[in-house]
């Protein structure tokens, strides 16, 4: 082929040599080669400097700069010379000062009058900033005063007086760990479940057993009583969620969507709508009576340990295992905000409805937030351990109460307003159970808020009360403010 085409080539081709000419690629890489031997002298070679050029840049920059200010009064470049970089050079006769301008002035001048004359002044020294100023002194600390402002403290309010809890009832039953309660509207009985999967139906009163509910399969992780239906909800780690009918005693729905286990529930205040979530990372929102799903809300990367609701906004919000805390917003059907602060996990949550404030749990801090933004307010500590559940007890004249279950077996009581622990109180594993089974899985309180009921590992229902007969004086507070000067 090559052959053919040299033989078909005219001789005017063959006389000039088109046939000895090398393909473009080989051409090109010659070509860059020879480029490259040729300035390969001077590829660390520096530009050499201009020091006019230099000069008329540094003076094009001072017009730039200064120009506004060329016409002020003389008492103003009187207060502006006072300044280093304005300062002209010291002259000592004082007639001779008083008949030249000022410094802004004549450096003003010699930069319009410079396009003429900086050929024949070549490096003469400029006048204005280009003169070297003598650096300030440093002062010396020895000689010196140095007095610091003091760091105004955040106050701490001094804590309430409250009487110390003892315990009142142990409910045995189960046979399994209790993980969740929740107490009936009217306060007459109170609900609990756990790794048995029954739903045992307790007399508030007497602590005597009245119902037992059997259709999980499975741990039973949240229950909910609604206070304007005949209704309890539940739900389980074999990702049902179930509404109990009460006047039955039977199952009546079934709200199926959970790819996985379901962790908590919580019930809106006003509307006929309920919120799930679980091991699947996500929040789920259903219509109470289509069994319809609404939202199905994600963000969440881990286990969503605890939902709650209130009928302002937010008006659910919801703790994860991915050390979030989420605030939703149902008209926008989207995540408002969300709280990164906590350093672990985020196990239970709390609103206080007097003051539109919530406390997300954990075991790093528990802290307080105010709605609707979620705006960070103060931490409150002490517990060391991580905390399972938790409840505030509103009280009169500020005197709530946080109350937290540790999975180390502590009720750990705190004054709300000032973060104050005023007691620890360790709970007792019943006989028959290992003494490491004394983990608090749930809590709640009756709707008088007089009683505490609890969850535990040792297959029991606790119920603790305050002490009638304690007094400030029989329990002083023991509280010493931390901001105090030490005597």
């Amino acid at each position: 082929m090559v052959a053919e085409d040299a033989a078909a080539a005219s001789p005017e081709q063959a006389e000039i040599g088109f046939e000895d000419l090398p393909d473009v690629a080989t051409a090109v890489r010659r070509s860059i080669k020879r480029s490259y031997d040729m300035f390969v002298s001077n590829h660390e070679a520096k530009r050499p400097e201009d020091p006019s050029g230099t000069e008329m840049l540094l003076r094009m920059k001072m017009h730039d700069e200064y120009e506004h200010i060329r016409d002020v009064p003389e008492q103003a470049t009187d207060a502006m010379a006072l300044k280093p970089f304005l300062a002209a050079p010291a002259i000592a006769d004082d007639t001779t000062r008083e008949a030249k301008p000022n410094a802004i002035t004549q450096m003003l001048t010699d930069i319009s009058g410079s396009s003429d004359s900086a050929p024949s002044r070549g490096l003469e020294r400029p006048i204005g900033p280009i003169v070297p100023f003598e650096a300030p002194r440093t002062k010396d600390p020895s000689t010196e005063v140095q007095i610091a402002p003091r760091v105004q403290r955040h106050e701490i309010p001094k804590p309430e007086w409250h009487a110390p809890w003892k315990l009142m009832r142990v409910l045995s039953g189960h046979e399994g760990w209790v993980r969740t309660v929740a107490c009936d509207p009217t306060n007459e009985w109170f609900a609990s479940s756990g790794n048995d999967r029954l739903i045992k139906i307790w007399d508030l009163a007497s602590g005597t057993l009245k119902l037992s509910l059997t259709g999980h399969v499975s741990t039973v992780r949240g229950l909910a009583i609604s206070d304007r239906h005949p209704y309890l909800f539940s739900c389980s780690e074999d990702c049902e969620v179930k509404c109990w009918d009460l006047e039955q005693n039977m199952v009546i729905r079934n709200y199926h969507g959970h790819l996985s286990g379901v962790y908590c529930i919580s019930l809106h205040p006003t509307l006929n709508i309920l919120a799930t979530g679980g091991r699947d990372s996500a929040v789920r929102i259903w219509d109470m009576r289509t069994k319809v799903g609404i939202f199905v809300f994600g963000g969440h990367t881990n286990a969503v340990n605890d939902i709650q609701s209130q009928a302002a906004e937010p008006q659910f919000i919801s703790g994860s295992m991915d050390r979030m805390v989420r605030l939703w917003d149902l008209a926008a059907g989207k995540c408002s905000v969300t709280l990164t602060n906590h350093k672990k996990s985020v196990r239970s949550l709390s609103i206080h409805h007097g003051e539109y404030t919530f406390v997300s749990c954990s075991s790093d801090n528990n802290k307080v937030w105010k709605c609707p933004r979620g705006s960070f307010e103060r931490n409150i500590t002490g517990h060391g351990a991580i905390v399972n559940a938790s409840v505030i007890k509103d009280g009169i004249r500020g005197s709530s109460i946080l109350i937290g279950g540790t999975d180390n077996g502590y009720l750990n009581f705190w004054d709300w307003k000032s973060g104050h622990r005023f007691q620890s109180l360790q709970a007792i594993p019943q006989p028959g159970s290992m003494s490491a089974e004394n983990s608090i899985f749930g809590m709640t309180l009756d709707k008088s808020g007089s009683r505490l009921i609890t969850a535990e590992c040792d297959k029991t229902v606790k119920i603790y009360r305050e002490d009638p007969n304690a007094t400030p004086e029989t329990h002083p507070l023991d509280w010493k403010d931390p901001n105090a000067t030490p005597e």
